[in-house]
C-alpha cells in the first residue's frame, strides 16, 4: 500500500498566533519585489530568496 505524503509546510510554521492580542503574524519576510513569502538559506552563505521572482538579499554582519 501507498503512504500517504507529509504537507511540505503547516500553517502553524508559517505564522505566530497571539491569542491575547488577536494578531497573526507572518515569521518569515516578504519579497519587497513582487510580495511572495521570502526563504530563509544558511549554506553556503546566509541569505533570504524568494521562490517566485528570485530576489536575493544576503545577511551582512553576521559571523
Amino acid at each position: 500500500m501507498s503512504e500517504k505524503k507529509a504537507p511540505k509546510a503547516r500553517q502553524g510554521a508559517l505564522y505566530e498566533v497571539d491569542s491575547d492580542k488577536n494578531t497573526i503574524k507572518l515569521k518569515n519576510r516578504k519579497c519587497p519585489r513582487c510580495g511572495s513569502i521570502m526563504a530563509f538559506h544558511m549554506n553556503p552563505v546566509e541569505r533570504w530568496t524568494c521562490g517566485s521572482c528570485a530576489f536575493t538579499d544576503f545577511v551582512k554582519g553576521k559571523k
